[in-house]
């Protein structure tokens, strides 16, 4: 907000920027209004398939994931069938996702690692889930967010951007990111919030071009609040 008062025949400027939990509460509320319901948009019937989806994610659009996955879950269905594969395989049924040879080699190792220390069932500890090959912070995130419902924010590419764009956050790597929102966001919300950060970055605060002007959270962004003041 800016206002413009006149005295002794000079314009002062003032301006209002929000407090960091101002802006949390009102662009919370926002989207709990206009968003209420926000999920994943990669297809899934279990743990085991979500956590394949999103390791296949990784760096690749949820669209092209999807057209890849009912085949290779026909193929391979349960762990067990994954572990023992061969990488080549592997390979041609992910061939089409970015980085194909790192993640069919990480998809090998992940079943292995789910049967042997995890007996195949998907933990729901973030450290656990960590101690698969592929599966790194954020992934670990999605899948104890998603699936176990863990007061728990997967910060993406998407989460990192939108979060600094609106000023939720000043940070300048995803782990920072993750504990600013973490913060100041309820465990009650968290795991919604991470899908409707997400979706917002996907939809409408996109990287090259957002489009603020049909977007809701303009009034609460802080990007958009200094570009107004210049």
């Amino acid at each position: 907000m800016v206002i413009l008062v006149q005295k002794y025949g000079f314009f002062c400027i003032f301006v209002f920027i929000m407090t960091k939990k101002e802006r949390f509460e009102k662009i919370l509320a926002w989207f709990a209004e206009n968003m209420p319901v926000a999920e994943s948009e990669l297809h899934y019937r279990n743990p085991y398939e979500l956590l394949v989806a999103v390791i296949l994610s990784a760096q690749c659009t949820d669209k092209r994931v999807n057209v890849v996955t009912p085949p290779f879950f026909k193929r391979f269905p349960t762990p067990e069938k994954l572990a023992a594969a061969e990488v080549g395989e592997i390979y041609d049924y992910i061939r089409s996702v970015s980085y194909p040879n790192n993640k069919a080699k990480h998809l090998k190792g992940m079943a292995e690692v789910l049967l042997n220390e995890f007996h195949g069932k998907v933990p729901s500890d973030v450290e656990s889930l960590q101690r698969m090959p592929g599966v790194g912070r954020k992934t670990a995130n999605v899948i104890a967010s998603v699936i176990y419902n863990r007061p728990v924010i997967a910060v993406d590419t998407h989460v990192f951007r939108i979060a600094n764009r609106l000023g939720l956050v000043k940070a300048t790597t995803p782990l920072e990111t993750e504990k600013q929102l973490t913060k100041y966001i309820s465990p009650d919300l968290r795991p919604i919030a991470h899908h409707w950060l997400i979706l917002h970055g996907r939809y409408v605060c996109v990287a090259r071009a957002p489009k603020c002007a049909n977007c809701g959270l303009s009034p609460y962004c802080r990007t958009y609040e200094l570009s107004e003041t210049l």
